[in-house]
């Protein structure tokens, strides 16, 4: 497995923006699919946006024109900008990766597949208060 590992979560108001990264290295970023989830309290974990190595990225319907996904193939990091955060934004936000073999941006469902990917991050928090 490869290390991910997440920082810049934190509590913001509605309204307000994060910008996540994943520090990850070289290889994992020049060869690898990289995709955001996360799972709010509760509840099962989704896709929020992926990115493959050619740099074709998707979006969730509920992240379409707030977040942005990206990449600093000098830095190895994988970014997701957050903007105007709603409270149902909040819960724990996993950065994770997959060799990209063709399959990791849509499933038969048209989500991120959640399945395809096999390395982890141990989470980063945001919280939205309202």
């Amino acid at each position: 497995q490869v290390q991910l590992v997440e920082s810049g979560g934190d509590s913001v108001q509605t309204g307000g923006s994060l910008r996540l990264s994943c520090l990850t290295s070289e290889y994992i970023i020049s060869g690898y699919c990289m995709a955001w989830f996360r799972q709010p309290a509760g509840k099962e974990r989704e896709g929020v946006a992926a990115i493959d190595s050619g740099g074709t990225s998707t979006y969730a319907d509920s992240a379409k024109g707030r977040f942005t996904i990206s990449q600093d193939n000098v830095k190895n990091i994988l970014y997701l900008q957050m903007n105007s955060l709603k409270p149902e934004d909040s819960a724990m936000y996993y950065c994770a990766a997959v060799p990209d073999l063709g399959t990791c941006l849509y499933s038969d469902s048209g989500q991120i597949p959640l399945s395809e990917y096999n390395s982890w991050g141990q989470g980063t928090q945001v919280t939205v208060s309202s």
